[in-house]
């Protein structure tokens, strides 16, 4: 049974959002502040109000409607894909989705949505922005590496390159030390506990801070690594079929990237991290599936150590229930 007055599906666009409610049926609004207003207004007191994850569109109208007093759910979109598979679905519309949005939440438990500060949203603004900014890097470099390759026979195009490499570079610079102060206002304490781990560098550290809310979104760290999405997925069955193992696709994928880019310099240097990895390859299992491991083991750490206060110690970490 529906514990809310009413559960609404969003299926939200550049332009419009498509709602579906169990009762009320279908409807259309505006994606901005006129339509969110409307929305609003029309709502049944307790309800609550269900959306995918879909980046900069979601976020604006999860925000308001939090602001404003109304439970608000966002889930995973994988998750509302394979269910829209399971039930065969042949129609694929804004409308259909935000039914099926609506179904799946009637009929799974969703987690109900946190709202972030202001210091939270622009960090998060500026980690999406330095991305960008370090693709657009990486892309200068190799067209710097094929000029030289080639000999140099545009000196104006190598040196148009030249700058705006170095120019990139200024703004990689910049942005990564405006994060640095955002999260030093608030978690200075928790940054230096999480960069004891040897494995866990300053730019993982400030993300884990920044998603988490500074791990106080999460009771306990199987949550955190679910939410993360950095456990393995074995796909076997029978005798026939043995997939090799694979990271789990469901959860955040910035921090998992992240997470995984740490897992080589923790098997090195991380005496619990290393005994992990050294047991699986023993085993005969891929290095892949034993580097995940091994930064699904630097998450629980993470979570041990922020949430106990004590900075790292190898003695005591190796010995942390998994």
């Amino acid at each position: 049974m529906n514990k809310y007055k009413e559960t609404f599906g969003v299926d939200i666009s550049k332009d419009v959002f498509d709602v579906h409610g169990n009762d009320t049926g279908h409807d259309q609004y505006k994606n901005d502040e006129t339509g969110f207003g409307k929305f609003l207004k029309e709502l049944p007191k307790g309800s609550l109000v269900v959306m995918e994850a879909t980046g900069y569109y979601h976020y604006r109208l999860a925000q308001f409607l939090y602001k404003n007093g109304v439970l608000v759910s966002v889930v995973n979109p994988l998750s509302i894909k394979r269910f829209i598979q399971m039930k065969l679905a042949k129609v694929k519309t804004d409308k259909s989705d935000a039914r099926a949005i609506c179904d799946y939440a009637l009929v799974n438990e969703v987690p109900l949505y946190g709202a972030l500060t202001d210091n939270q949203s622009e960090c998060l603004q500026l980690f999406r922005l330095l991305d960008a900014y370090l693709k657009q890097r990486t892309a200068t470099k190799n067209k710097i590496h094929g000029e030289d390759v080639l000999g140099v026979p545009s000196k104006f195009v190598y040196r148009s390159l030249v700058r705006n490499k170095k120019q990139l570079d200024k703004e990689v610079v910049a942005i990564e030390s405006k994060i640095l102060s955002l999260v030093k206002g608030d978690q200075q304490e928790q940054l230096t506990l999480l960069t004891s781990i040897p494995g866990i560098g300053q730019k993982t550290a400030l993300f884990l801070i920044v998603v988490t809310d500074g791990f106080r979104k999460f009771e306990t760290a199987s949550q955190l690594c679910s939410y993360v999405g950095i456990t393995p997925t074995i796909r076997e069955s029978g005798s026939s079929v043995r997939g090799r193992a694979r990271i789990s696709k469901v959860g955040n994928r910035k921090l998992r990237n992240l997470l995984f880019l740490c897992s080589f310099n923790a098997c090195k240097h991380n005496r619990a991290c290393k005994e992990i990895y050294e047991r699986i390859t023993a085993k005969g299992k891929s290095k892949k599936l034993a580097l995940i491991a091994v930064a699904n083991k630097l998450l629980k750490q993470s979570f041990a150590i922020a949430k106990s206060g004590r900075p790292y110690d190898e003695s005591y970490v190796s010995v942390l229930p998994r």
